[in-house]
This record gives structure tokens, sequence and C-alpha cells, in this order.
């Protein structure tokens, strides 16, 4: 099976640009036609693998740039910037999308046989996509054409992904997110309460204690998890839920930054220019001249 195989998959369901949910439980498709514009969101815990085209996802101060070579796991809920750098109306950029069921996960995790544990890192990590995945991957996106079949199948084939990467390259990132106990797992919980409450002030010890970590200890891996610090990853959670807001509830600056926890207006705007890269007004305003980025965001 091969990567255009893939592709004609994805184009037959993913018509026009944007992040298209599908019909199928935690499958969301991919498609864009132009590079270079940049969309901040939340990436769920996920397997991506690209069919044609290339990107570019930042993450912290971490970059990491792949295209159909690899396939990009992430372990955790991460404030992200992804950008696309190769696409064309012609050739657009096709992506698959699995988000990873921690039940599932841990079910195939109690089944497998132990494995050598392994230093737990960053909470994206690339590997070298095989024949295998790409066939089930396939497989999967052609299933939304076959609805009466699709609720039979799809959770086989969602199985047989998740067990071919948990006994790949990416498996002990994979066990880390089915072992509640290990640091990834404990670094979800820290941040599950930050999600939960990004509008309220935190401090180190409370959040490390969450974590079930010394302070200096939950410190270190959270940053090698997700390239910044609590204090960053709370920030990231506040501009792009006011960057919503604004765009849904036409809030203006003043109200959407008090709304997720700024006490300062200028402040606000100053945080949002520099994650953005302009003021929120010039910002919301180009958005909603197009519509199909604001759609992603």
């Amino acid at each position: 099976m091969s990567h255009e195989s893939l592709a004609l998959q994805i184009a037959r369901y993913a018509e026009s640009d944007g992040i298209i949910d599908t019909a199928i439980d935690r499958l969301t498709l991919v498609r864009w036609s132009h590079p270079g514009e940049p969309v901040h969101m939340v990436q769920r815990p996920a397997l991506c693998i690209i069919a044609r085209g290339a990107k570019r996802v930042m993450m912290g101060d971490a970059v990491v740039a792949y295209g159909p070579a690899s396939y990009l796991v992430a372990s955790l809920d991460l404030p992200i910037t992804g950008m696309v750098t190769q696409a064309s109306g012609h050739e657009p950029y096709l992506c698959f999308c699995l988000y990873l069921d921690p039940a599932l996960l841990s079910d195939i995790a109690l089944a497998l046989p132990p494995a050598a544990p392994v230093p737990e890192g960053s909470a994206l990590s690339l590997h070298p996509i095989t024949p295998e995945l790409l066939d089930a991957a396939t497989r999967l996106t052609a299933l939304l054409g076959q609805p009466d079949n699709a609720p039979l199948l799809a959770p086989l084939i969602e199985r047989e992904l998740l067990v071919r990467l948990m006994t790949g390259p990416s498996g002990g990132i994979l066990r880390a997110i089915a072992n509640g106990e290990s640091r990834t797992g404990q670094i979800a919980r820290a941040i599950r309460w930050l999600k939960a409450h990004y509008r309220d002030p935190f401090d180190g010890q409370g959040l490390a204690a969450i974590a079930g970590m010394s302070v200096s200890s939950f410190h270190d891996h959270f940053r090698r998890a997700t390239a910044m610090t609590p204090l960053q990853y709370q920030k990231q959670l506040r501009l792009q839920e006011a960057r919503t807001l604004m765009l849904s509830t036409r809030l203006d600056a003043a109200d959407a930054g008090f709304r997720v926890g700024y006490d300062s207006p200028s402040q606000f705007s100053r945080e949002y220019r520099r994650l953005f890269g302009a003021p929120p007004a010039r910002d919301i305003g180009r958005l909603r001249a197009q519509p199909q980025v604001a759609l992603a965001i």
C-alpha cells in the first residue's frame, strides 16, 4: 500500500480545506491547498500520518518538521502551532489523524508481552512510516465509504493500528499513555488540571502535588515533555481560548482577556500579539476574512 492510495482516500472524503471530523470515532482528516498559514490549536493525543505534502509543528521552543516518510505521535494535550510547508491546489496537503483512546491502549498493553522501560522524553515523537501502518490507515479511511460495515470493522482496524504502534519504535510512549503512573501519566494529570482551571492562578508546588512528583522533578519532566513551563502552557491555553471567544461571540479584546484570566488588557494584548503575530483586533479581522482558516482554530 502506498502513500498515494492513502492520499486518494483522504481526498475523497476531505473535499475542502480544514480539519474534518468523520463518521468514524476518533478519525479526523486534514486538507490544505496552500502553504504558510500557521494554525494554533491544542493537539490531543493522536497518531498523524501525512499522505501528501509536509508540515512544521512548533511546540514551545521545539520544532518538528515531517512529511510522508514519518508518522507523528502526540502523547499529551499540547498547545501547538502547525504550519503546512508543502501544498498546492493541484496537490493539496493531506493528513490522516487518529486520536488515541487511553482505555484501548491500556487494554492492548495488558495483552502484550512486557517490554523494557524506555526513557520518556518529548510528548511529540517522530518515527519512520511502515507499509503496515499505511495499509491499515488506508483501510480505515476507506471505511468512510462503507457506512454499513464501518461500525463493525473500524474498531478492528483501529486496534490493529495501535498494536502495530505499540510494538514498534513508538511503543514506549504509547505504553506510557496507557500507564497512568508513568511520568507521562503524571504530567497528564497536571495538564488535565491546567485545562480545567486555565483561568486560575496556580503555584508550582500545588501543581507538582497533583502530578505526584517533587517540584524540581515535575518542572524538569513537564518541560522535557512539552518544551515549555507550566506557566507558558497555561498562557497558550488562555490566549487560544480568548481567540476562539472573540471569533465565536464577537467579544472585544478587553472582555476576552478578562474572561480567560487576564487582569491587565495591555498585558493581554502584548502577549496575544507575541503569540499570534498581530494585535487582537487586527488578527480577528484577518481570520474573519479567511473563514477556512478560522474554522481550523
